[in-house]
């Protein structure tokens, strides 16, 4: 049988789907840079932006296990919803009321994060349930395609709105956008169908907490990035380098993975998925120093460049082993532990490198960031090893989710 081609996912749902989805994730990428904006031009602004910019991330590191786990896979359509109007509601809040006290915005700036934290698990699953199993590592690769997409749009329509037209402009399109994703809800399913009983039995904390090391991994993968945007800047500066270049080089980060994660739907790739994902989490690494170290403009581009391809292969890796690691009852609730550890790799690696920086050099902060991921990759490796030691001591009494399953029937649109 062919392998299906990236034209299988071309369907009426699946483009409904990520139109919904780029409503809702470009307020998501959008939000840092514009709460810097926001904030700039009042007394202390750059400090007040980043603290808004953090409170706006513990929302998201808090809201997406939260609400996760508690999401009701028959009403997710539901959860979603409320969930996006309240954050629609606290982006408005923000835009509408540019000079509020700081304590007022950084409320605000909390509930944007927290309230549709969940989203993303949420529409990662819609998106799943709809395709057969032989879609669904093309379906996640075009998914990690649609999100760099967002990613690397979202800064220039950031600074363009914010300088051209008003500083709080980048929030209140937030907001919109985010209206427009909860409208466009009702032409996506109102939810799945999920049996609990493939837990065996287990309660769905201890169920996500089998997880981990997946989880440790996602922490791992994204400090890379952190730091490759937090310190290039500075590192361009030491090596006599215009800052300026920092825009281009950070933009073709972003296209280079899309392309990597279009190669890796293209074909199956030999090993286990978590060997997959180890392999590429040590290139990205050795990429990312190499950055640190090389002392040419021409040479830091192409190390970013091909950190930058093999990433992406790697966000598709964590998400293809979470499916194979959790049953299907837990996959919504394990994407959103998912997304918090993820936020919670980005700041420590941000913490870390700001720390350094207070005391070395830019390169030092790459390499010690570097350091730190393969400290996680190390622990998420030996926790992969004993999950397979636990499970091929209870071959005997296989999993119900470990079975090749058939498709659930949906609950309709």
């Amino acid at each position: 049988m062919p392998r299906p081609s990236y034209r299988s996912l071309a369907t009426r749902p699946v483009l409904i789907w990520a139109a919904v989805a780029f409503a809702a994730r470009m307020p998501v990428a959008m939000a840092p840079l514009s709460f810097v904006f926001l904030s700039r031009l009042r007394p202390g602004g750059y400090a007040l932006g980043a603290g808004l910019a953090a409170a706006y991330v513990v929302g998201e590191v808090v809201g997406a296990p939260v609400l996760g786990v508690r999401l009701r896979p028959a009403r997710a359509r539901m959860h979603l919803l409320w969930g996006l109007v309240a954050g629609a509601a606290a982006f408005a809040g923000l835009g509408a009321f540019p000079t509020a006290p700081p304590v007022l915005q950084a409320a605000l700036a909390l509930l944007a994060g927290a309230a549709p934290a969940a989203a993303p698990g949420c529409l990662r699953t819609m998106l799943t349930e709809q395709l057969g199993e032989e879609l669904i590592a093309k379906a996640l690769s075009a998914e990690s395609m649609h999100t760099r997409a967002v990613w690397t749009l979202a800064p220039a329509v950031t600074g363009t709105l914010a300088i051209g037209v008003a500083p709080n402009a980048p929030i209140l399109l937030a907001a919109a956008l985010m209206a427009v994703a909860a409208a466009g809800l009702r032409w996506l399913p109102r939810g799945w169908e999920a049996d609990t009983s493939d837990r065996g039995g287990i309660s769905i904390v201890r169920t996500l907490a089998m997880a981990w090391p997946v989880y440790v991994s996602g922490a791992a993968a994204m400090s890379l990035p952190a730091l490759a945007e937090l310190v290039l800047p500075a590192l361009l500066a030491q090596r006599a380098i215009a800052a300026g270049w920092a825009g281009p080089l950070l933009a073709g980060y972003s296209l280079a993975s899309a392309f990597g994660a279009f190669l890796y739907g293209l074909r199956t790739w030999p090993g286990r998925l978590h060997s997959q994902g180890l392999v590429l989490l040590l290139g990205v690494s050795a990429c990312v120093a190499m950055a640190g170290v090389l002392p040419h403009l021409g040479w830091i581009a192409v190390a970013l460049l091909t950190a930058g391809l093999l990433a992406s292969g790697l966000q598709v890796t964590r998400s293809m082993g979470l499916r194979e690691t959790l049953p299907q009852s837990a996959l919504t609730a394990g994407s959103s532990v998912m997304y918090a550890a993820v936020g919670a790799g980005y700041v420590g690696s941000a913490s870390l490198s700001g720390a350094v920086m207070g005391m070395a050099s830019p390169a030092a902060a790459i390499l010690c960031g570097v350091a730190l991921t393969l400290v996680l990759a190390t622990a998420s490796a030996v926790g992969e090893r004993k999950l397979m030691r636990a499970r091929s001591r209870k071959s005997a009494a296989p999993r119900p989710w470990a079975t090749p399953s058939t498709a659930q029937p949906r609950i309709g649109p």
